[in-house]
C-alpha cells in the first residue's frame, strides 16, 4: 500500500500496533522523495516498530523530534525538557551500545544515566547536516550526523509527514521513525 493512500495520520495509527521490516521498506520504497528546502522546520518524532532491537528506544529516553533550520543547521536530536525541547549534543550517543548491546540501552539503569547527564549533553549548535542523497534508487532528503556513522533518510507520507530510515552503519536493518512537521 502506498503511503499517500495510507496518510500520515493511519500510518501513524497503524506504527502503534507495528509491522513488518518488510512491509516498512515496501512503504519507504513507494513513497515520494523530498526536497532538502521541504524538511524546513521542527518534526515531532515517534518510533515505528518493525521487529529493529532500536524499537521503543528514542521514547524511552525522551526524544521529542528533529529541528531544520536549514541545510547547514541540523538539530538531529531533540529531547523533551520543562522549559520545551532541547537539542542534545549526539557525539556522546553510544553507538557500538546501541548496535551490539541494545538490551543494555534499553535498561532503566542506562535511561537514569541519561537522564540525570541530559542537561549536560544539550547543546546549541547544529550536529547534523541535510543533503539529497541516492538511497534505494531515490534521490531524497537526507539529514548527515556530524559525529556519528548514521544517516536518517527521509520519503514523504503526506504534507505533514514523512517517514524516516536510519541508516546506522553496522546495523543490519534499518530503523524506521516518523516526523510530523509542527504546526
Amino acid at each position: 500500500m502506498s503511503p499517500e493512500l495510507l496518510g500520515g495520520d493511519q500510518l501513524s495509527a497503524r506504527a502503534a500496533a507495528g509491522i513488518s521490516r518488510d512491509e516498512a521498506l515496501a512503504l519507504f520504497d513507494v513513497a515520494p522523495p523530498v526536497a532538502v528546502d521541504g524538511m524546513a522546520g521542527r518534526w515531532r518524532g515517534s518510533g515505528l516498530p518493525t521487529g529493529s532491537p532500536l524499537d521503543g528506544l528514542l521514547e524511552a529516553y525522551g526524544w521529542w523530534g528533529k529541528e531544520f533550520v536549514d541545510a547547514e543547521t541540523v538539530h538531529p536530536l531533540l529531547f523533551g525538557t520543562r522549559s520545551g525541547p532541547r537539542p542534545v549534543d549526539p557525539a556522546f550517543v553510544p553507538v557500538g551500545v546501541l548496535r551490539d548491546l541494545p538490551g543494555l540501552a534499553h535498561s532503566r539503569a542506562a535511561r537514569a544515566v541519561f537522564h540525570v547527564a541530559r542537561p549536560l549533553l544539550t547543546t546549541t549548535r547544529p550536529r547534523a547536516r541535510l543533503r539529497a542523497v541516492e538511497h534505494r534508487g531515490v534521490v531524497t532528503a537526507a539529514m548527515v550526523y556530524d559525529a556519528l556513522p548514521v544517516i536518517d533518510v527521509f520519503r514523504r507520507v503526506d504534507g505533514r509527514t514523512v517517514l524516516g530510515l536510519m541508516d546506522l552503519r553496522g546495523l543490519p536493518d534499518p530503523f524506521f521513525f516518523l516526523l510530523r512537521r509542527e504546526s
